[in-house]
């Protein structure tokens, strides 16, 4: 059973940053490409970053295009989503898992962006 445990969420004014990390289980995590997805209330969920299970191709949703970073450490089997010049509008419950999703969905860890 693969767990994926989201942490580094936190309160933050806007033009902040945040760093997320998402730890994994699994034998085979380095060979499946990972996503950060996110909810706001009332919203559905949406694939905010991609990376390849390499590492070494990345995509994002347009409205963080140019301020989040995506990265990973497969020693560590850690995927990390550096997050800058926060937006309100990044308010959201924030998840990791594969992509397309391979396992259950975590508790998220909150990013509240206040302005």
């Amino acid at each position: 059973q693969v767990q994926l445990v989201e942490s580094g969420g936190g309160l933050v004014q806007a033009g902040g940053s945040l760093r997320l990390s998402c730890a994994a289980s699994g034998r085979s995590f380095s060979w499946t490409p990972m996503g950060w997805y996110r909810q706001a209330p009332g919203k559905q969920r949406e694939l905010v970053a991609h990376i390849s299970s390499g590492g070494t191709l990345y995509n994002y949703t347009d409205s963080v295009k140019g301020r989040f970073i995506i990265s990973r450490d497969n020693a560590q089997k850690t995927v990390y989503l550096q997050m800058n010049t926060l937006k309100p509008e990044d308010t959201a419950v924030y998840y990791c898992n594969g992509n397309p999703p391979f396992a259950s969905w975590g508790q998220g860890t909150q990013v509240t962006v206040s302005s």
